[in-house]
């Protein structure tokens, strides 16, 4: 007897109980866990660096989790930190975004390692992430991704001693030691 796969919807998903954090991929329904101190900390260093290059530059807005990125009915993601620039605001909504952000960061996690890397590199690719950086705090080290017409190249993996140019965020320079601190 063939077995039937439930797909959840967005509509779904906002029924969902609200002192928990979950994702959307692909109809899949994943519960997020709480994040290490260690994660908060490369996370909030991180997101402090890309706020205020962008703040002072006028560039668009940064974001960070939990904010929900609706990409599709059956897609909703909650990257770590995110950024829209200012000619794309409009998909910027009261209870969400409606749509894909121009840069994302994920920041890897014991648990969710492989799903960011494999399944959420599909998706940002799919609803077409310029800009995507996977970072492991446990490596120390960013992996850089950019968005090229046959799929994500990466521009390079870059170690505690490095400097991470964007391309998408001309002239911000991050020096992975004020990450990694």
């Amino acid at each position: 007897m063939p077995t039937t796969t439930v797909k959840f919807t967005y509509q779904d998903y906002l029924h969902l109980p609200e002192d928990r954090r979950y994702e959307l991929i692909e109809g899949e329904l994943f519960m997020v866990p709480s994040l290490l101190t260690y994660h908060q900390e490369v996370s909030g260093n991180l997101d402090f660096i890309v706020r205020e290059f962008v703040k002072k530059r006028g560039l668009g807005k940064v974001f960070s989790a939990p904010t929900d990125v609706v990409l599709s009915n059956e897609d909703v993601v909650q990257p770590d930190i995110f950024f829209i620039e200012k000619g794309r605001l409009g998909i910027i909504k009261e209870k969400n975004i409606q749509g894909a952000p121009d840069l994302i960061v994920e920041i890897l996690s014991p648990s969710l390692r492989y799903r960011d890397k494999v399944h959420k590199k599909k998706l940002y690719q799919k609803y077409g992430v310029k800009e995507y950086w996977i970072v492991d705090p446990q490596k120390r080290q960013i992996e850089h991704l950019w968005l090229e017409e046959g799929g994500y190249r990466t521009i390079g993996i870059y170690g505690l001693e490095d400097t991470i140019e964007s391309p998408m965020l001309k002239g911000l320079k991050v020096m992975l030691r004020e990450v990694f601190l």
